[in-house]
């Protein structure tokens, strides 16, 4: 059984007691690269500091975004930040504070965001009867409750401006399920499901919401998952592409995206052959 981080990893404490949020005040936040334009389009990035959360932060900042990077490492968010105006905004998301903490501060700093990406995520593999009590509240916490929160927190400003879009980072996991990923898939298709409420909420708002869904992918959460069948990085996507793939989507205002697009299949085939689809996940895993 293997505790991990996300695509773009979080890395859960040694010590498991709760811990105060690290989200810093608005005068510590620190710049990096040439001064910032605030006539320039902000992302606010979690997960940022390594994984699909880093390369879509640089795929941003190639086409002159004020990215403003979030993530509990501050040295690699640093480094993700780095060569570009990013404002890096170390916060623990677990934390109860954490999403108001990181949501004030982010509106502090440019008074406006026009795209969320929530890519700060965590997961657990083993059967789920050996699931530890602690990790499956940290699972939830980080993977469905500190998003949801997050996202509360920003929309208001969102929904006053008119415009804005919120991307969520989802899973293959919460569209069928995986073996002994079961809280993990249960956090992703509950993301799912509030990204498909919320989007009919806003509509007419100006505000669109954003669900990208990808497969496995070359990141720390599949190297720390101890399964012989992901040990081997052949196959498996790179959080490059992944970045691009919500670019694209932020680019073209696309409620869903898959990555890669076949992965609608599974989905679809559970929903008109349940037994078949079973059968299937039975042999193939």
């Amino acid at each position: 059984m293997t505790l991990t981080g996300s695509g773009s990893a979080y890395d859960p404490p040694a010590d498991p007691a709760p811990r105060r949020s690290t989200a810093p005040a608005p005068a510590r936040v620190h710049q990096y690269g040439p001064p910032r334009r605030l006539d320039r389009r902000v992302a606010l990035v979690t997960g940022a500091s390594s994984g699909i959360g880093a390369a879509t932060a640089r795929r941003f900042a190639m086409d002159g975004w004020q990215l403003l990077l979030s993530g509990r490492d501050r040295r690699r968010l640093e480094q993700t930040a780095s060569g570009t105006s990013a404002v890096v905004l170390p916060a623990d998301l677990a934390a109860p504070d954490g999403p108001r903490l990181l949501a004030q501060s982010a509106l502090h700093t440019t008074g406006r965001i026009d795209v969320l990406v929530a890519g700060a995520g965590m997961g657990w593999t083993g059967p789920f009867t050996a699931m530890p009590h602690t990790d499956i509240d940290r699972v939830l916490t980080l993977d469905l409750n500190a998003t949801l929160h997050l996202v509360r927190e920003v929309l208001p400003s969102m929904i006053a401006a008119g415009r804005g879009r919120v991307v969520l980072l989802g899973s293959v996991a919460g569209c069928v399920g995986l073996r002994e990923e079961a809280v993990y898939s249960a956090a992703k298709a509950g993301l799912a499901a509030f990204a498909e409420a919320l989007r009919q909420e806003l509509r007419g708002t100006g505000v669109g919401v954003t669900l990208v869904v990808p497969g496995a992918v070359d990141t720390a959460f599949h190297i720390r998952r101890g399964r012989p069948d992901h040990g081997t990085r052949s196959g498996l996507l790179s959080p490059g592409c992944v970045a691009g793939t919500i670019w694209e989507a932020v680019r073209q205002n696309r409620d869903e995206a898959y990555v890669p697009t076949w992965l609608t299949l599974p989905g679809r085939v559970r929903g008109l052959a349940p037994g078949l689809y079973r059968r299937l996940l039975h042999r193939f895993g």
